[in-house]
């Protein structure tokens, strides 16, 4: 069941999104923050029809069996989903030079020039804002 309130789904996601931090040395504070923003806290309905917590687009089969159309990927699950993610962040240009890097303001700013976003600049301050609110750099490994 998704998480209504985003310190619910840090306290449900931060453990993924830690271990993931470490196998893809991309900050868990970014991973949790676009995750919190593109699914609302795993309340969206791309997340809760298509368990896809950061807006990725691609296949789905929600026509076949809801008869619902959509251009967003669909995930056999949550962990499928932010894995995914952090794959799609590893293919990007900038991620050889800030892997590893636990500045997630780089991280965010850099990823919003890469065309993650069709509007870089407010998602770059909603990530932001969110990582700053929930005190989200503090889970960054050391």
């Amino acid at each position: 069941m998704a998480a209504a309130q985003p310190d619910q789904f840090i306290k449900k996601y931060g453990p993924l999104a830690d271990s993931l931090e470490t196998e893809y040395g991309i900050p868990a504070s970014l991973i949790l923050g676009v995750s919190i923003i593109e699914s609302s806290s795993g309340t969206s309905r791309n997340c809760r029809l298509l368990n896809n917590f950061f807006g990725v687009k691609g296949k789905n089969n929600l026509l076949k069996t809801k008869g619902i159309r959509s251009g967003y990927k669909q995930y056999a699950n949550d962990t499928a989903s932010f894995v995914d993610f952090c794959k799609i962040v590893s293919r990007k240009k900038v991620y050889a030079g800030l892997k590893g890097n636990k500045d997630s303001k780089k991280w965010v700013a850099a990823l919003s020039k890469t065309g993650y976003s069709e509007v870089p600049a407010t998602w770059q301050s909603l990530i932001n804002n969110t990582i700053r609110k929930h005190q989200l750099e503090k889970r960054n490994t050391k």
